[in-house]
């Protein structure tokens, strides 16, 4: 009888070993903030981890009562409740990898290209549904959606109900989560580029956003655009299970020249014409107050810029599929199309040249001789 080779565990800290086991490291570090609210000496600590932070009370004067509203602000600690948070998204992120995506993985046994693509897509969909529905949910009750001059009257909008807060905050963790997620799900070095550059383009917008007190344009650009990206993602995991499943790509390619021209129109309206007429002008960081020429020029360039990147990689990936189903259909066509026939004259000769038959056997046929009177 042979003995059973064991699988060697991982030397500690190498590596391998900490991809493996990086989720139940990180659930450790969070276990010890939470850990700490049980004492009063590092409470107030690990409450600033833990909790939203910068709480302003406003009083509402109405015809029978006053009204106490709970709003908040945004400062340098919020840097500390988005590292918080940044450890759930990893965990999070582990719990979706190996009890949904790995699960399906096993079932449809695809390539390794198209593995790394399909984990992407499954976590990047369960993600934009969820930040989609969120935001949905406070586009209603906030009433940006009825009221467009809203996105920049009062500017600057320095207090934010405790769900737009709280919104900004899980989104900046999540995308800050991402960046060492390429490391711990061995993320392919070709694709390492392609994810960094929406990865940093997601982080620089959403945070410049919050910290400009740009919330207001920012949940209401950020909601259409998750849809989008939804519908692909969602499409591309449908594409994976079964190749003939392409209807939604097309919705997709509307909804995603829609979103950008509805981005570029908001942002024109809201740096060109809003944000230039308001009482509000000038730069105070203590106030909050960045609407100056620059800043505005500044953050409409960006935006711009993205847009039109964002057009230019969609032209050429539908350029680039448009040339595969055209080779598809080729290539069907060679095959389906009949193999050469010989003619009807040549084949009713039967194998006669010239007017002389052939023989079968490769030899020439005998003359007949002459009769001589």
């Amino acid at each position: 009888m042979g003995f059973r080779k064991k699988n060697k565990s991982p030397p500690v800290l190498s590596h391998e070993f900490v991809i493996q086991n990086h989720a139940d490291m990180v659930s450790c570090v969070a276990m010890i903030i939470l850990l700490g609210l049980m004492f009063e000496v590092t409470a107030k600590f690990a409450i600033m981890f833990i909790t939203v932070q910068y709480n302003v009370t406003h009083t509402l004067h109405t015809d029978e009562k006053l009204e106490l509203m709970n709003m908040y602000q945004s400062g340098p600690k919020d840097m500390a409740t988005v590292f918080f948070y940044l450890l759930i998204a990893v965990i999070l992120h582990a719990l979706i990898q190996e009890y949904v995506l790995d699960k399906i993985n096993r079932r449809l046994h695809l390539s390794k290209t198209k593995h790394s693509k399909f984990n992407e897509s499954g976590q990047l969909a369960a993600f934009y549904f969820c930040s989609f529905v969120w935001g949905c949910s406070i586009l209603t009750a906030e009433e940006f959606v009825t009221n467009p001059t809203f996105l920049w009257e009062g500017y600057p909008h320095t207090t934010m109900a405790f769900q737009v807060k709280f919104f900004y905050i899980c989104q900046m963790a999540y995308w800050f989560h991402a960046l060492p997620e390429l490391y711990f799900q061995k993320v392919r070095k070709e694709d390492i580029p392609r994810q960094l550059y929406y990865i940093c383009l997601y982080i620089v917008h959403i945070t410049g956003a919050y910290v400009l007190n740009l919330h207001r344009l920012g949940l209401v650009l950020l909601v259409p655009h998750y849809l989008v990206e939804l519908l692909f993602h969602a499409s591309r995991l449908f594409y994976f299970s079964n190749e003939n499943k392409q209807k939604g790509f097309t919705l997709w390619a509307l909804l995603f020249v829609i979103a950008r021209l509805l981005t570029l129109t908001l942002s024109v309206l809201t740096f060109g014409f809003g944000l230039s007429r308001t009482d509000h002008q000038g730069f105070s960081l203590a106030e909050g107050n960045f609407n100056v020429l620059t800043v505005r020029m500044t953050c409409l360039s960006a935006i711009c810029l993205t847009q039109a990147w964002m057009m230019w990689k969609f032209i050429n990936f539908q350029l680039k599929k448009w040339r595969e189903q055209v080779q598809v259909q080729s290539s069907k066509k060679k095959t389906v199309s009949p193999k050469n026939k010989p003619g009807k004259k040549d084949s009713s000769r039967g194998g006669s040249v010239n007017g002389v038959m052939k023989a079968e056997d490769k030899t020439s046929p005998r003359s007949r001789k002459s009769k001589t009177s």
